[in-house]
């Protein structure tokens, strides 16, 4: 028996959201300091770090939830599946439902039982949680269910990753820049096939590393003390991530038996460009060998950082051949992987 993901689905905000919209922003330092560099400036730099041309936001009347009930139903759509005969559904997520223009998570319900609701799913032995586990909560979750799936506790589980980002962030904050919303999912099966899920790897840094991410006062000390923002030190967890991420691929690759030379994708979270680039880049020094061509799709461009949702997001868009650069093959080794608050590392070895 395999473990198989046999569907997949996501949700792009249509609301684009453009560099030259944060042009007429006052940014400050995480200390209160006034960034005096013209935004331009700030933007152009911004660009060359991340990547990031533009991002989507949710439309206003819709939550996390609403997100990620619609990549949930196309994940079953394309599986062809009756959703009555779902045994999980794992919702990753950061922070809840947030509804537009308000300052408060909302979790109660959970966001899965919210999604299961959503897509009008009656069987109560469908069970329905939520996972919060930085960006690296989807990979988490697929690992989750392939554990149920082993355990014979579950046939059949569907994940899903969904944030709406947009609603956390310090407007006078830089790194406000960096974040979107959106929704994948997966369907993720018991299989005579072979292949399926190869290997896994997890790890949560949780000593000097805990606070690199978190919720913090805006930049502005101007503004309302008790409302708290998305913050992170960005300098830092560059840092861990090329100390620590190439490390857990290899660690997972290794465990899967396959060589670094079979693997034709690398789909890592979307994060940042240039963080990205040098964690492969770092994993490939490990075997002494090159990056290869179109190892590793990214959609940050156009997308910026959903958190939990860009890897599930990225993989459907392949999967449909959205990506036209990119494709998949039966057979075909690919990874995924992801790093986020926590500070916590993940990464699954997966046979196509």
């Amino acid at each position: 028996m395999s473990i198989r993901i046999t569907g997949t689905g996501s949700y792009i905000p249509e609301l684009i959201k453009k560099n030259n919209d944060f042009i007429n922003r006052d940014f400050y330092t995480l200390e209160g300091e006034s960034i005096e560099t013209p935004a331009d400036i700030v933007i152009d730099k911004f660009k060359a770090i991340t990547g990031i041309s533009e991002r989507r936001y949710a439309d206003d009347k819709l939550t996390a939830s609403d997100l990620g009930a619609f990549a949930g139903n196309k994940a079953l759509e394309d599986a062809k599946i009756d959703p009555e005969t779902l045994d999980y559904i794992i919702c990753a997520h950061n922070f809840g439902d947030v509804k537009h223009k308000t300052i408060q998570s909302d979790i109660l319900p959970c966001l899965a039982a919210r999604i299961k609701h959503l897509l009008k799913i009656k069987n109560p032995k469908c069970v329905a949680y939520d996972i919060l586990f930085g960006c690296p909560g989807w990979v988490e979750g697929v690992v989750q269910a392939q554990a149920f799936i082993k355990a014979g506790m579950a046939k059949r589980c569907l994940v899903i990753g969904a944030e709406t980002l947009s609603r956390v962030v310090d407007p006078f904050d830089r790194d406000s820049m960096i974040y979107a919303d959106g929704a994948g999912a997966t369907v993720i099966e018991a299989s005579e096939e072979e292949g399926g899920i190869i290997a896994h790897e997890s790890a949560s840094y949780t000593h000097d590393e805990i606070y690199h991410l978190f919720f913090g006062n805006s930049n502005d000390k101007s503004q309302d003390e008790d409302v708290r923002y998305i913050k992170m030190y960005g300098r830092k967890i560059y840092e861990f991530a090329l100390n620590n991420v190439p490390n857990a691929l290899k660690n997972c690759l290794d465990k899967s038996g396959f060589s670094i030379n079979e693997v034709k994708k690398i789909l890592i979270h979307q994060a940042n460009e240039k963080m990205d680039e040098a964690i492969v880049k770092r994993f490939y020094r490990l075997y002494k060998t090159a990056v290869p061509d179109g190892i590793m799709p990214m959609t940050i461009h156009k997308f910026g950082n959903s958190s939990v949702a860009t890897v599930p997001t990225l993989f459907d868009l392949i999967r449909k051949g959205v990506l036209k650069e990119h494709n998949l093959s039966k057979g075909d080794v690919i990874i995924f992987a992801s790093v986020g608050a926590g500070m916590h590392i993940n990464a699954i070895v997966y046979k196509y």
